[in-house]
């Protein structure tokens, strides 16, 4: 009995690792210049990384306070729906805590309409902005994805 067991237990399929979009070794840097309160506002998810899922585009409201910045919304990160709010810390220089995770903005364009948001563990990257994304602004967020070592034939549209 303990034989049958231990060998249906070995039948039992794990869960994978979860996706992770960027080489582990490559360096990974945050924008210093990040300036949080220019952050406020609705934000829509105009691309992410995905191997797979169906979630859609999310959204996501941003209000700056005490402690970092307040975050309510759904997101699509790696290919599954996830409700984000509440605050997140700034740990760093465009560095946020979010629910225990590290999101670093690494790149927002001069107007503070396009944020380019990964995580060291490279489990996801997002890129959000206020209206519709113009194909230069998509472009400079994917080369810095890649810059950071991100395997951006995973990035999707949205």
């Amino acid at each position: 009995m303990l034989a049958l067991t231990v060998l249906l237990a070995a039948c039992v399929a794990k869960p994978g690792p979860a996706p992770a979009f960027r080489a582990a070794a490559a360096p990974i840097w945050s924008a210093a210049a990040f300036q949080p309160g220019q952050a406020a506002g609705t934000w829509r998810q105009v691309a992410d990384f995905r191997d797979a899922g169906s979630c859609g585009s999310g959204g996501v409201e941003i209000t700056p306070d005490a402690q970092g910045l307040r975050l309510a919304g759904t997101l699509c990160l790696a290919g599954k729906a996830e409700t984000v709010s509440g605050t997140a810390p700034l740990v760093g220089p465009g560095r946020l805590r979010v629910k225990g995770e590290d999101w670093w903005v690494i790149w927002v364009d001069s107007g503070y309409r396009t944020l380019a948001i990964a995580t060291p563990s490279g489990r996801f990257g997002i890129v959000l902005d206020r209206g519709a994304i113009p194909a230069d602004r998509l472009n400079a967020a994917r080369e810095i994805f890649d810059f950071n070592g991100y395997r951006t034939e995973a990035l999707t549209a949205l």
